[in-house]
């Protein structure tokens, strides 16, 4: 295929089995090879090391995201991983799809460790959309932060890789010109891709988020937001499709879900006027909408000041698939 570049993930419990402590060998030389393997064919390992697969020992041990405690155990972790690969891995991803880690893990509930508040999903046992999700990003954010400062201090040097992460972004389309539209889409923006980009860029969340989220949106200490700014080499961008949005006026399914979704004040959908807003992919939610991915990267040009991306997901869902790798 004349591949150059190869994504794929290390599980965090291949290496450390309990999440900590003693280190996994029989992990450390599978991925030897895997890495080996790539660099004998001259194609570059790109590396993610937290693909939704949290040790169990952890989660049951703490709540695992949920506790400032994962910040270490996930930084010895990401050290251990340095001190093993990082001679011949240049290119390393702390976390893939942060938002989709905080939303559906701790909001809807439908991924693990499925916790949500019981309005939101009647399967949940246990919750709180309106404050976990934001804990969780918090964490996520001091996580990647702690880790580029550790590699930045104690690698690079000597490994001269970078440190970045891969954020999962919808493109937006206002449903209409009018002025509540157009702020509805600004704001799912500001929901998806500014949560998590913004405090890297500017040492903050976006302002909209504070106004709206409120005292349940955690704050960065000042020496933590100085950690957290410039703490990326770079933005993974993994991005499929494009919604239209609208002003979300259910003043009733704000005040009974007091979610993510109901704090943005927007509501995404997939049809204007009875047509789609692009050919339908073979999945329920995926859309194809080609110029998107030219308008968010000149979104993500213009409000961050033309940072280093690297599309580290993007494709097609065919409907025949028997050409699939």
């Amino acid at each position: 295929m004349g591949l150059d570049a190869y994504r794929f993930s290390i599980a965090w419990s291949r290496i450390l089995p309990n999440g900590t402590g003693e280190v996994n060998q029989a992990g450390i030389v599978h991925y030897n090879k895997v890495i080996d393997a790539l660099l004998a064919k001259e194609i570059e390992p790109y590396v993610t090391l937290y693909h939704w697969d949290l040790p169990l020992a952890l989660e049951d041990k703490y709540n695992g995201l949920l506790d400032r405690q994962i910040i270490n155990d996930y930084a010895a972790y990401a050290e251990t991983c340095f001190k093993a690969f990082g001679d011949r891995v240049k290119r390393w991803i702390t976390f893939n799809e942060p938002h989709t880690v905080a939303v559906q893990g701790y909001d809807s509930g439908i991924h693990a460790p499925g916790r949500c508040s019981v309005l939101r999903h009647l399967c949940c046992k246990q919750g709180s959309s309106g404050t976990e999700p934001y804990i969780v990003a918090h964490n996520i954010i001091l996580a990647h932060a702690t880790v580029s400062d550790i590699y930045r201090k104690k690698y690079k040097a000597e490994q001269n890789g970078e440190v970045g992460m891969s954020l999962d972004v919808i493109w937006y389309e206002p449903v209409s010109n009018s002025t509540a539209n157009v702020e509805a889409a600004k704001r799912a923006q500001e929901f998806q891709l500014g949560w998590f980009a913004d405090p890297f860029f500017f040492g903050d969340y976006p302002a909209t988020m504070r106004s709206r989220v409120g005292e349940r949106l955690p704050r960065f200490m000042t020496k933590e937001a100085h950690l957290v700014k410039g703490s990326l080499d770079f933005v993974g961008i993994n991005h499929y499709t494009t919604f239209y949005t609208k002003e979300d006026h259910s003043t009733v399914i704000k005040y009974l879900l007091n979610d993510t979704l109901a704090d943005s004040g927007s509501v995404s959908l997939p049809f204007r006027n009875g047509k789609a807003i692009g050919d339908k992919a073979n999945s329920i939610w995926l859309y194809i909408v080609p110029g998107s991915m030219r308008r968010l990267m000149n979104y993500v040009k213009d409000r961050y000041n033309t940072p280093t991306v690297y599309i580290t997901e993007n494709g097609k869902y065919m409907h025949n698939m028997n050409f699939s790798i």
